[in-house]
């Protein structure tokens, strides 16, 4: 195909549609070469090809823009709708619409999502580390004795710290380690404040904190410095930087987030009020221990004293029997109870038994007793 009709009457080219689009991009294209344009995002679509078409705009101007699957392979962020971005590309013409159209072959976040682009960038990288596995958190103490706080001493968020920590834990000693927490030297200051804090005798926590603000005020704490110095603290450290909604990557290397600086310090340690009910309540279980153990053992002891009256009563009761059987036996053998059955007992003169008859001799003298009365006696033969 020509790019004109020879038989044009006035001498004039006649393009075709088509040839007439692919000669206006190579014009543009040879005017222009790559450029960098930045622009806001809309009518973004992204196609299950891979490819991905929306529109580059600002207040008074749009391009379209299409980026193939390739280049949209290598971003480091998901394109969204509204994000304000800078791309690179060649300007061409789609000749089914005669549309003029930017092929990107790259893109990069602006402003707040340039911080988000390097956000995600580092937190990707740390987390492919180990650095925010939950296998290395440790608990924090509940009963600290005492705390350091990393913070600037001209922040709010410290004074935040120190009200709290006196109304809930006035028994709990605080050391500050100041660091400035905004600004080009914060990641260096904070990483040697944190180092300082590793070597405090008596500290069981740290707090790591800051009030409010952007991202780049708060862009100290996902300095990849700072956090990999929290990662290594030998201490177990809560990070409360920020509002609620604010997540630096601190956050995730700290053994404990805190949504702001006052929550950090109501996490550190439990408040006395509670400690003292718990101190009761251990007290009174104590007592009741105590109590429950002495009546364990009085009844011990009273179970005891009972089976021992009770053997003493049957140890008595038998030495009783015993002493009733010898009274009778010693009753039945009494010579008055057997001279009482018909018996008389002899002596001699000098008051001696006689037990047989041939201990006497003619003449001798005899006295019989008999159960009533006596009988004196001579034997004749």
């Amino acid at each position: 195909m020509t790019g004109f009709d020879s038989l044009s009457t006035d001498a004039q080219p006649v393009w075709q549609v088509s040839a007439l689009m692919l000669a206006v991009a190579d014009a543009v294209r040879q005017r222009l070469g790559d450029v960098w344009v930045q622009g806001e995002i809309a009518s973004l679509t992204l196609a299950a090809s891979g490819h991905c078409y929306f529109t580059l705009k600002d207040e008074n101007a749009q391009v379209r823009c299409a980026m193939f699957r390739r280049a949209a392979s290598r971003l480091a962020f998901t394109p969204a709708e509204g994000a304000t971005v800078q791309v690179r590309g060649q300007l061409d013409v789609y000749g089914p619409r005669g549309d003029l159209q930017l092929i990107v072959q790259s893109m990069q976040a602006t402003g707040q999502g340039a911080w988000l682009q390097r956000y995600d960038q580092l937190k990707a990288k740390l987390q492919a580390q180990g650095l925010f596995d939950a296998a290395r958190k440790r608990p924090v103490a509940s009963v600290p004795t005492g705390v350091a706080v990393v913070t600037s001493r001209e922040a709010a968020a410290l004074q935040d710290v120190l009200s709290a920590l006196r109304r809930r834990a006035p028994h709990v000693a605080v050391t500050v380690v100041p660091s400035l927490v905004q600004g080009e030297q914060a990641p260096r200051q904070l990483v040697a404040a944190l180092g300082r804090t590793a070597q405090l005798p008596g500290v069981q926590t740290v707090l790591l904190v800051r009030g409010g603000g952007a991202a780049e005020d708060l862009w100290a704490f996902n300095d990849e410095d700072v956090v990999r110095a929290v990662a290594a603290m030998p201490l177990p450290v809560i990070c409360g930087v920020g509002h609620e909604t604010d997540v630096t990557l601190c956050d995730f290397a700290a053994d404990l987030r805190a949504p702001t600086p006052t929550a950090a310090a109501e996490l550190c340690a439990v408040p006395i009020e509670q400690l003292t009910r718990q101190w009761q309540q251990q007290a009174q279980a104590l007592a009741n221990g105590l109590d429950r153990w002495l009546q364990q053992r009085q009844q011990a002891l009273d179970h005891a004293a009972q089976r021992h009256r009770v053997a003493l009563q049957q140890g008595l009761q038998r030495q009783q029997q015993r002493l009733a059987l010898c009274q009778a036996t010693l009753h039945a053998v009494h010579p008055q109870h057997v001279l009482q059955r018909g018996y008389a007992m002899l002596q001699d003169a000098q008051g001696r038994v006689i037990q047989r008859a041939s201990s006497l001799f003619t003449g001798d003298s005899v006295v019989a007793t008999l159960a009533e009365g006596t009988l004196n006696l001579r034997v004749e033969e």
